[in-house]
């Protein structure tokens, strides 16, 4: 069993940068890895990023390569993504899960969600 709080979110000024927090309380051994996926108002929850434990491999969509980068800190048990050069679109609210099976691009890979963090890039 594993449980996921999430922390970091913000009101960030385009072209800035936040780092994500997504805390684990126990082990993720048992799995592919993590990943992290948003959701805008009105649309579908999209994947974002995605980090696979044995080969350690990240995945990322198009849209935040470059800019976005999945890590993870195992002494403390926890995730993160670091956000740079933010955009209004990357405005979502942005939830960590745990990539238990199947393709890290579906939701449906994954379980053990966090509660989301709202982030917002104004212009």
């Amino acid at each position: 069993q594993v449980v996921l709080v999430e922390s970091g979110g913000g009101l960030v000024q385009a072209g800035g940068s936040l780092r994500l927090s997504c805390a684990a309380s126990g082990r993720t051994f048992n799995s592919y890895g993590m990943g992290w996926f948003r959701q805008a108002p009105g649309k579908e929850r999209e994947f974002v990023a995605a980090l696979r434990w044995s080969p350690e491999i990240t995945y990322y969509t198009d849209s935040v390569k470059g800019r976005f980068t999945i890590s993870r800190d195992n002494i403390k048990n926890t995730m993160y993504l670091q956000m740079n050069s933010l955009k209004p679109e990357d405005t979502a609210i942005y939830y960590c899960a745990v990539w238990r099976l199947g393709s890290y691009v579906y939701i449906t890979s994954y379980d053990y969600w966090g509660q989301g963090t709202q982030v917002t890039v104004s212009s």
